[in-house]
């Protein structure tokens, strides 16, 4: 039950403003194996951590990218995918496609959104609590220094309020949810076994100055963290 915030702006007024700002959760067992974000491709021009490989190592444009999945996303169980380009050259575009909603993938407007289990900005009272969140501390992006914008995204990322009732949660989990709807119901799960393990945020200056800062559970252990930085400039 993975969440995402993020806020779009393709061309901030400021030089201290944020094109990008995106702060994510995800959320598994802790015992499944995984890997940290890396770079890897052929000049190690690429940083990920789970992959969605031929978007990546393609020229191909995001638009076109997501119209190629919605044309087999009846094949496949409920997905949501968010792919973006950001040029400084050309400018930004993001797109978004969720195989429960519309046939087609939409360009998205600048502003503020968030994904969870369900369609882009489904108001699910825990995304919609998060979302506050998330816009209180954007708010107040351009005054801080980067390091401490990180650590407020992160706390966000952190909050384990649950946000009861939601029948909409409680609908799509049905009986499997239920013993543990009062962890489910908040931005940062945290059950037995499972939960968020790894939070990332993307900072994306006016200048194409990335900071990618991923915070990793250690040894399936939520009382241990780790966090690691990639700082780098977009490719034009």
């Amino acid at each position: 039950m993975c969440i995402i915030f993020f806020k779009f702006d393709p061309r901030p007024v400021s030089k201290n403003a944020y094109r990008l700002i995106l702060a994510a959760n995800r959320d598994e067992f802790y015992n499944r194996p995984s890997k940290s974000a890396d770079f890897w491709g052929s000049h190690n021009e690429i940083l990920s951590g789970e992959l969605v490989t031929h978007f990546l190592t393609t020229g191909v444009d995001s638009l076109s990218y997501l119209k190629k999945v919605s044309a087999e996303g009846h094949l496949y169980n409920g997905f949501n995918l968010v792919a973006a380009d950001l040029s400084t050259a050309r400018g930004d575009v993001i797109c978004y496609y969720g195989n429960r909603g519309e046939p087609e993938p939409i360009v998205l407007t600048p502003g503020v959104y968030g994904l969870s289990n369900a369609l882009l900005d489904t108001p699910w009272r825990k995304l919609c609590f998060g979302k506050k969140l998330f816009q209180e501390a954007v708010a107040r992006s351009q005054a801080l220094p980067k390091d401490v914008l990180v650590a407020q995204l992160l706390d966000v990322l952190s909050n384990e309020e649950a946000q009861l009732p939601d029948p909409a949660i409680e609908d799509q989990g049905q009986e499997y949810v239920q013993p543990i709807l009062n962890k489910y119901a908040a931005v940062c799960v945290r059950c037995p076994g499972y939960g968020t393990r790894t939070n990332t945020i993307i900072l994306v200056d006016a200048d194409g100055h990335v900071t990618f800062t991923e915070r990793s559970m250690l040894d399936k252990d939520p009382s241990r963290w780790e966090i690691s930085t990639h700082e780098f400039t977009l490719q034009s």
